[in-house]
């Protein structure tokens, strides 16, 4: 069992960098001229806004993704200060049910926030997918893995 929440804790580790790398850098979409982030659209020398590059009307779609990427950060964060706190502060034989109600809440603001970016922005011509994006959909599979190991598992 201690194998299993130390394997389930660096997963989470590995979810809250990747959220972290997902989230800041710039490259959800790519090309052989550019990219495009959820921040900036940076073209073969420069950078600028996304919101200069974005359609009429679609700010508040980006907006709205910049919002859920960030809280699902936050909440991962706060979700691994909890399953610390409970490590130490829950009796035996108790869940983690702090940490993997957190750990959901992240995973469901990833999937809102990715969601509407697949919706919204994935299909402009000449751009493919870049690793942000990817990441972004492997943080929300590894985050509803961990609330539910979370909620599962009992401390030994």
């Amino acid at each position: 069992m201690l194998v299993l929440l130390a394997g389930i804790f660096i997963v989470h580790i590995a979810t809250v960098v990747m959220l972290f790398v997902s989230t800041i850098s710039n490259v959800w979409l790519q090309n052989s001229n550019g990219s495009l982030g959820i921040w900036l659209a940076c073209g073969s020398d420069s950078c600028q806004s996304i919101f200069t590059t974005l359609a009429q009307g679609d700010e508040a779609a980006m907006k709205a993704v910049e919002a859920f990427m960030v809280l699902a950060i936050i909440f991962s964060c706060f979700a691994l200060c909890a399953f610390i706190a409970q490590l130490f502060m829950l009796d035996k034989g108790q869940r983690f049910y702090v940490t993997g109600g957190l750990m959901l809440v992240c995973w469901l603001c990833v999937l809102i926030g990715v969601s509407i970016y697949t919706a919204r922005f994935s299909r402009v011509n000449t751009f493919y997918h870049g690793y942000c994006f990817i990441l972004a959909w492997i943080c929300f599979c590894f985050s509803l893995l961990v609330g539910i190991l979370y909620l599962v598992l009992r401390k030994k």
